[in-house]
């Protein structure tokens, strides 16, 4: 079983029905919920009634062209993904695409493993984004995302960058371990930090002396020796943990 999120929820828009049809059944064996549209209009209806977290969307559409339908889709939200479907592989349609909104593009025809591997990447970036709440209330930790501002037992507190991302990151996944491959791959997507550096684990000293009541003791950044990190939100949910 691929690790996808759990219950993520895929429409598919694509005018031909032979390569909707082999797309669905490929991407409910992989444990994705999938609805299906076969022109513009009925895709901006079915994405209304839906709410999917990801949508692949052909740009050659018989009513609607795919650009516009991306359009109207980002009218109402910047958190579904999209990821675009086409034979046009010029420079200016994918500058285009990417204009109108898309997170990824990928040229007809393709192999259903790369796009498998596009749609994990993509959602894992969306999954990894802490929803723009107002507040995540984490008993004496609250964050307010929208303003990036953190507030301990409700005195605000300085986070470097790094550190608010570090500590987003784990509000993203709370009680679920964050291998360090994991963390690094998120927080320094270009890889200037090596897996065997120890500037994480200097990130998550300075976060565990600005947010917990006793960093030599910690009760909300856990250590996994040899695995990662664990943001702990519940002290009585220590079984059946998860790790990424």
């Amino acid at each position: 079983m691929t690790n996808w999120p759990s219950g993520a929820k895929i429409l598919v828009v694509e005018d031909d029905k032979d390569i909707l049809t082999v797309l669905k059944d490929q991407l409910e064996l992989d444990g994705f919920d999938v609805k299906t549209a076969l022109n513009g209009k009925a895709a901006l209806e079915v994405f209304i009634q839906y709410n999917p977290d990801l949508i692949l969307l052909d740009l050659n559409l018989p009513d609607i062209d795919g650009l516009r339908v991306c359009q109207k889709i980002r009218t109402h939200t910047q958190e579904t993904a999209v990821i675009m479907l086409t034979a046009r592989d010029r420079l200016c349609d994918k500058v285009r695409g990417f204009e109108t909104g898309c997170d990824d593009y990928i040229v007809k025809p393709f192999e259903y493993l790369e796009l498998q591997a596009r749609i994990k990447a993509v959602l894992r970036r969306k999954s990894s984004t802490v929803a723009k709440r107002d507040v995540m209330d984490f008993g004496t930790i609250k964050i307010f995302p929208q303003r990036r501002e953190v507030k301990v037992q409700g005195s605000p507190i300085k986070l470097t960058k790094k550190e608010y991302d570090l500590l987003e990151l784990f509000a993203a996944h709370p009680n679920k371990v964050l291998k360090r491959e994991f963390i690094i791959s998120e927080l320094w997507p270009n890889k200037e930090l090596y897996s065997w550096s120890r500037a994480l684990d200097v990130h998550i000293l300075r976060l565990r002396h600005k947010i917990e009541p006793d960093p030599e003791c910690p009760r909300y950044i856990i250590t996994h020796p040899g695995v990662g990190y664990r943001f702990r939100t519940d002290e009585s949910q220590e079984e059946g943990l998860s790790s990424t």
